[in-house]
């Protein structure tokens, strides 16, 4: 190690405050972790790779991951968890070779091939995913997930019989299992057995009518029996129960559309684009409908937006030129005309909608040429005619490409039921929590929150102070960071390892403090919240009274505390007794800063958070309406209010402040008010 030159440090200070100072700073130098040192600590590698994994920092968790590897490739922890991360970044063979390598280590923990069949499964390879629940059934054999998965691969490899033999099992251990009734549907279906198929879905209702999925596959067969009013009722379920998904919205579109039900139909396209602005269907159909009542011009971009998608289709392109055409622009009228005929030479809808753009325009001889040619063709054809207008018996598959079909509605070729494989890592980590969760801390961060919800800079005095002083980075105040790319995160461990090397060559105590401020914000900034906490530590033992450490240090042991949490919760079903010792940590810099900067809202809003996470609930109440005195637009200050207000039975109150949350940009707060106004009318009656 070098040495650390602080003579002028010692020449500006006494005696006792320079051995102070002297040990301290040694201390921070002495904790710093070499590069050997920081590979060889496995454990506290694998923790904070877990933590990123927690947080979504996918990219940044699999560097950590990566020295886990390099220092010892002989664990199968390392290889697993970077397995994980992966699968979230949507790399499947990736993830599937790094569980492939976790099982060369230990075959023997299920969650490894449970992992590896998802993966598989992602990739189509059915029969190996098979496999993989297979082996992983001998270890746990009362596992219903994987029973489940290997049914649906079953399914999908075509194998009925084996799949109905392993849900005929599967009922006899679990009768009341649902969704063995929906698989079994399922079968039937691919049976081409309807019959069967509903009563099996029947049974599911009968057992769990509360299930989206199972309303929406009794729909897709009332669909195919064009039987639209009892699949608008199924589909009305569904969207009661599951009202974000934009599939269920373009089926009820269709059975609206053929009830005649044209306003209806074309709330359920918007909401459904709302949902997935990319959704074919949805753009193709509501253009076909806003074209029928004479909303020309908004019809023209939803078939922009369709051939931006798929640039080669021809049908969308002919209705976009009839639209162009009565609009008035008949040059681009003429050139999509043209796309058209150059494809389907024998068009002659098209050709006569060309020429009569062509005599618009006074250009007769080209009009002259397309009306010889459908002449002629009318000589020979005498079956031609003109389509008729939007007709409700009329719709075409989506593969269909005759161009005289070009106002119907399009459907998809096959509408099977959605298959929902039993998943541990389905959606974000952090969504195996309560649906009403607490809004999170606010901490120091060199990255800048972008979003609708943080349009400005929040201020606090202490903060510009020290951005005043420290002119190297720019520290914002931010509830999240964004997740790091593999450049940006690799940026930051540089700029960790200039700064230890500042701190040992600087002659300036100062300087040296600051920096050692800077790192711990920038271990904080890479999810190593147990480094930034060691070096926070001791800048708190040369200034005991600094704000920002206090404020920093408590949120970074809050996220450890939540993500161990999580780990205790699949331990023990419960959080964990040091979890709880490490929360008086936590309370104790809040209290401690806001001692010193009483006025701070973003400290009492951590604080109050604190109290909430703990059930303290009045005293969180307290603290929110504190923070709301000092800056009244703290949107999450009221998010969290409100979740306290209906904990301690004031729903209505709640439900004013998740008003206002949602007014000032938390838009989830407005699915918690809708529950809870229901939950409030039905304890009415």
């Amino acid at each position: 190690m070098k040495t650390w030159d602080i003579s002028l440090a010692i020449a500006a200070l006494g005696c006792k405050a320079r051995c102070t100072v002297v040990s301290v700073l040694l201390l921070a130098l002495w904790l710093t972790p070499g590069p050997a040192q920081a590979q060889l600590n496995t454990d506290r590698l694998l923790m904070i790779g877990r933590s990123a994994l927690y947080y979504e920092d996918y990219v940044l968790s699999m560097q950590y991951f990566n020295q886990a590897i390099s220092a010892k490739p002989y664990l199968y922890e390392p290889w697993f968890f970077r397995a994980v991360a992966k699968y979230y970044l949507d790399d499947y063979a990736g993830a599937e070779r790094d569980c492939s390598e976790a099982l060369q280590r230990n075959p023997y923990v299920v969650n490894i091939y449970e992992l590896r069949g998802l993966t598989r499964i992602q990739q189509n390879k059915f029969g190996e995913a098979i496999s993989d629940y297979n082996r992983a059934l001998r270890y746990d054999p009362e596992n219903r997930g994987l029973w489940h998965n290997r049914v649906l691969c079953h399914i999908q490899n075509k194998e009925y019989d084996a799949a109905l033999a392993e849900l005929d099992t599967m009922q006899g251990r679990w009768s009341q299992y649902a969704r063995n009734y929906v698989m079994r549907a399922d079968v039937y279906m691919q049976m081409k057995d309807t019959t069967q198929a509903i009563d099996a879905l029947q049974r599911s209702l009968d057992i769990d009518p509360y299930d989206a999925q199972t309303w929406a596959a009794r729909s897709i067969i009332s669909l195919s029996r064009e039987e639209w009013s009892e699949a608008e009722d199924q589909l009305d379920h569904a969207i009661h129960l599951q009202p974000k998904q934009a599939g269920y919205h373009i089926n009820r579109a269709l059975a609206r559309f053929n009830r005649n039900n044209l306003r209806g139909a074309m709330a359920d396209y918007d909401m459904a684009l709302d949902l997935e602005p990319n959704n074919f269907l949805g753009h193709y159909n509501r253009g076909l409908l806003r074209a029928q009542v004479g909303d020309d011009n908004r019809a023209i971009t939803d078939f922009d937006f369709v051939l931006r998608l798929e640039p080669n289709n021809i049908l969308a392109r002919f209705n976009r030129a009839m639209l162009l055409d009565k609009t008035g622009d008949l040059r681009a009228a003429i050139d999509d005309y043209t796309k058209v005929i150059d494809e389907f030479p024998n068009f002659w809808t098209g050709l006569e909608a060309r020429a009569a753009c062509y005599r618009r325009l006074g250009m007769t001889k080209k009009a002259e040429a397309d009306e010889f040619v459908v002449y002629k063709a009318r000589l020979y054809k005498h079956l031609y005619g003109t389509q008729p207008r939007l007709d409700p018996t009329q719709m075409r598959k989506r593969s269909d490409l005759d161009p005289d079909k070009y106002n119907q509605l399009v459907v998809e070729d096959e509408q099977e039921p959605e298959r929902e494989y039993q998943n541990a890592y389905r959606g974000r980590v952090q969504d195996q929590k309560v649906e009403m969760d607490l809004m999170p801390m606010y901490g120091l961060s060199f990255e800048r929150q972008h979003d609708e919800l943080h349009s400005g800079i929040a201020f606090d005095k202490s903060v510009n102070e020290l951005n005043e002083r420290i002119h190297a980075r720019t520290l914002y105040i931010v509830s999240s960071s964004p997740t790091l790319d593999d450049t940006r995160s690799t940026g930051y461990f540089q700029y960790i390892d200039s700064l230890t090397a500042g701190m040992s060559q600087t002659h300036n105590t100062q300087a040296a403090t600051d920096m050692l401020f800077l790192r711990a914000v920038a271990y904080a900034v890479l999810q190593n919240n147990e480094s930034a906490i060691e070096d926070l530590t001791t800048y708190l033992q040369i200034d005991s009274t600094s704000v920002p450490a206090l404020w920093q240090r408590a949120v970074c042991q809050w996220r450890i505390n939540r993500f161990l949490a999580q780990e205790d919760n699949k331990q023990q079903g419960g959080e964990g007794t040091h979890v709880d010792l490490r929360t008086a940590n936590v309370l104790g810099d809040l209290n401690h800063a806001l001692t010193l900067s009483p006025q701070n809202a973003y400290l009492l809003y951590n604080r109050g958070t604190l109290y909430a996470k703990r059930s303290n609930y009045n005293q969180a109440i307290d603290d929110f309406t504190a923070a709301l005195q000092h800056e009244s637009s703290l949107a999450e200050a009221y998010f969290n209010r409100g979740l306290c207000l209906i904990y301690t039975n004031r729903p209505e109150e709640g439900i004013a402040d998740l008003s206002k949350a949602g007014e000032l940009g938390i838009y989830t707060a407005y699915s918690i008010i809708k529950k809870q106004k229901q939950k409030v009318s039905n304890s009415k009656d």
